[in-house]
């Protein structure tokens, strides 16, 4: 009897044991704290190269088939929208970390992303324009904001949770966060290049 009770608790202790381990998320909280940074990061550094810009500045374009800075913050913000859809529905999908095994790694997409080769942007992501000078940052801030509130709060695994799962190229949510605030390290590039022409309007803001 009393070796049937021991075998039984052992039993129940192992079973405790490969459950907690099955139920492991892959997105660790360092992979949190990593996104968080850069998310925050990016954020900061691109109202650093903006918030004190006049409206010339905002709107100064390098040659007629470039973007002002205007237009490439309000392409960022067009994406804010497009990542915060792609992560809020993949998030709730069934998790496959099966797809783990085949899927590119982490750098892949870093590299993609950062690269100085030219990217064409799809057209429902390319600003019209029509929004004036700081309200593009604005419009920027508030979206980035939210996506960030999002990762900090979200229990979704977002390593075993995927997009495009019927290509052969899958990616996890870890990685959609990699492409979002590489994304902005990438037009910060762009704005930088912007202020450096030698046209650049070169009046500033008061910040008194």
């Amino acid at each position: 009897m009393k070796k049937s009770i021991i075998i039984s608790v052992l039993l129940i202790t192992l079973l405790g044991i490969s459950s907690g381990a099955s139920a492991q998320k892959l997105w660790t909280e360092a992979d949190r704290t990593y996104t968080l940074d850069n998310l925050k990061r990016t954020r900061d550094t691109l109202i650093r190269e903006t918030e004190n810009l006049t409206d010339a500045q905002w709107h100064f374009h390098e040659s007629p088939d470039r973007w002002s800075i205007a237009e490439v913050v309000e392409h960022l913000a067009l994406w804010e929208i497009i990542w915060a859809r792609e992560i809020g529905i993949s998030s709730r999908n069934t998790p496959q970390p099966e797809l783990i095994k085949t899927s590119h790694p982490d750098s892949y997409y870093h590299d993609f992303i950062m690269e100085e080769k030219s990217h064409i942007s799809p057209a429902f992501s390319r600003p019209t324009g029509f929004i004036r000078g700081k309200d593009n940052l604005t419009f920027f801030t508030r979206l980035r904001d939210q996506n960030i509130a999002f990762a900090e709060k979200t229990d979704a695994d977002m390593r075993a949770c995927f997009e495009l799962t019927a290509t052969k190229d899958p990616r996890n949510l870890h990685q959609v966060y990699i492409y979002q605030w590489g994304h902005v390290d990438r037009h910060l590039r762009q704005i930088r290049k912007v202020k450096a022409h030698q046209n650049y309007p070169k009046e500033t803001v008061s910040t008194k």
